[in-house]
């Protein structure tokens, strides 16, 4: 049995402000992915072809403004409705905490595709870049959930099991460390691996749709539901649910993709 490390949140103390090591998590994540897809646009040739830095710099705005806009609704409507409902200002409090990550995914794609079609940009091929390291995001933030000692485990007597503070004195699976890897780490080196290959636009998005929806669905098996939910029914949490229909949304892409490709064949 361990125990959890008992890290201070707050990373820097300057003066009256406290800068936490959750928010130097995004701002981590945040910095990667503007690099790294920067990075994928010069080697595919898309830089200043297709993607100049002005329209870059506006199209990643945009996406930040969808991760938090997103995450944050997202974690209203689906897993503290009916507390919001009864106090609609401190839906504003992002920093008490309360971000879903399956909003966080649909703000930033409403907001890339609206940035993308008054700018004309290709949205498809931008999204591929974006999702493919997406998950060094979802990676950083799950550390920063450890470091919180916040979303853990359900009860376990495996060797490496955990006791929380707020959890009661029995171990539980450090269940943020199991998403770290499997919807950070893994999913993150599959997409690099595959970024060069030759697949019809929108291909890494389905890949990232699928690979995410079946960690997140494994993980929940060992993550305590959220206290205001429980079990919804049987087994299945909020974030099995969510992530079916993601993997539902993932694999339904990836066919249409196949069969228009299979189409384009043809026609050759």
């Amino acid at each position: 049995m361990l125990h959890w490390p008992a890290i201070d949140p707050v990373a820097i103390h300057l003066g009256p402000l406290a800068i936490h090591w959750y928010g130097l998590m995004y701002i981590a994540g945040f910095s990667a992915t503007w690099y790294l897809v920067r990075l994928q646009l010069k080697q595919a040739g898309l830089w200043q072809t297709q993607v100049g830095e002005e329209a870059y710099e506006g199209l990643f705005t945009a996406l930040i403004l969808g991760v938090v806009l997103g995450g944050r609704l997202g974690y209203v409507l689906f897993y503290n409705f009916g507390y919001y409902t009864a106090h609609p200002l401190e839906i504003l409090y992002v920093w008490q905490g309360g971000m879903s990550f399956h909003g966080g995914l649909v703000g930033p794609i409403i907001a890339g595709w609206f940035y993308c079609r008054k700018h004309t940009l290709p949205f498809l091929l931008l999204a591929d870049r974006f999702f493919t390291v997406a998950p060094l995001g979802l990676m950083l933030g799950r550390i920063g959930n450890f470091i919180n000692g916040e979303l853990w485990g359900r009860v376990t007597d495996v060797p490496w099991g955990m006791v929380f503070p707020g959890a009661g004195a029995e171990p539980r699976h450090p269940s943020q460390l199991y998403e770290m890897t499997l919807e950070g780490l893994v999913l993150f080196l599959v997409l690099w691996t595959l970024r060069k290959r030759h697949f019809p636009a929108g291909t890494q998005v389905a890949i990232f749709l699928i690979g995410y929806a079946l960690a997140r669905i494994i993980c929940e098996e060992f993550r305590q539901p959220d206290v205001q939910l429980g079990f919804l029914f049987g087994p299945i949490t909020m974030g099995m649910l969510l992530s079916s229909a993601m993997l539902v949304t993932g694999v339904g892409w990836l066919l249409i993709l196949l069969k228009g490709r299979s189409r384009t064949a043809a026609k050759k």
